[in-house]
């Protein structure tokens, strides 16, 4: 079994790629990926997300506010209202994006303040984005979840001193397709250094295809090969990947619940 702990379902190509949702899931589990958490960006996602997700009991939603979508409604309200329903595993994705949007750090910030008082308040873990805002983000962390919030940094990209800081602040890494890039070396190093009790792997879909699938639309099927790049790194089988990843996600997801037993 393994988990895809982060995707778009939304966001796929029904129209030339596949034939419905049900064809995304299946073309899943033909690789082992029996569980599939789909995050909402935008608040107005959530609900079209929900409707299309509804009728796929190995499907688990998470609902946030993505810090490049500052101008989307960001009502802690309906945040909140949203995040105690039961279908909902966790809060975000939320966080800092300082590479692709700098000038609006402020509202970014106290975005990311409204998702942690709404995490402590549900008692769900956060999904976190976070680019180029490395002490902002453990900051804020660090300050406004006072250690009551657990979660994941997800689609990681960053140093591995932020991920042992995370870590020691009880979040998980959580590793995309990014990791079988030419390019991400630094990356492979930290997957490395990093305990297999303490990762998560994702395919963020329908972005950051892995290889061998670069060029393509990404897919929660995909998940696999980044299970089997990450055994590769650490000299362990994929099976051994799968069974430690799946285990950390229910562990840190317990309001999801395994449909295979």
């Amino acid at each position: 079994m393994i988990v895809d702990s982060h995707c778009h379902l939304d966001k796929l190509d029904y129209e030339n790629k596949h034939q419905s949702i049900a064809d995304v899931i299946a073309k899943a589990k033909a690789r082992g990926v029996d569980h599939i958490l789909s995050v909402a960006v935008e608040l107005d996602e959530f609900e079209p997300l929900e409707t299309l997700t509804a009728p796929f009991d190995n499907v688990f939603l998470s609902c946030g506010i993505h810090p490049l979508h500052q101008n989307s409604d960001r009502s802690e309200q309906r945040l909140l209202a949203y995040c105690q329903q039961d279908n909902v595993v966790a809060v975000g994705e939320t966080g800092l994006d300082y590479f692709y949007s700098p000038d609006d750090k402020e509202a970014q910030q106290e975005c990311f303040k409204r998702h942690i008082r709404v995490a402590r308040q549900v008692r769900k873990p956060l999904i976190v984005h976070t680019r180029d805002a490395r002490q902002d983000t453990l900051d804020i962390l660090a300050q406004h979840g006072e250690g009551d919030v657990t979660g994941v940094l997800h689609c990681f990209t960053e140093s591995l001193e932020m991920a042992k800081t995370a870590i020691e602040m009880g979040f998980y890494i959580s590793i995309s397709g990014i990791v079988t890039f030419k390019t991400a070396q630094a990356l492979r190093e930290v997957v490395a250094a990093v305990p297999l009790e303490r990762l998560l792997v994702e395919t963020d879909s329908p972005y950051l295809a892995p290889v061998p699938y670069r060029g393509q639309q990404n897919e929660p099927a995909y998940t696999r090969a980044v299970a089997e790049f990450i055994a590769e790194i650490k000299g362990i089988t994929v099976e051994q990947v799968a069974k430690q990843t799946s285990a950390n996600f229910f562990s840190l997801f317990q309001h999801a619940k395994s449909v295979t037993g």
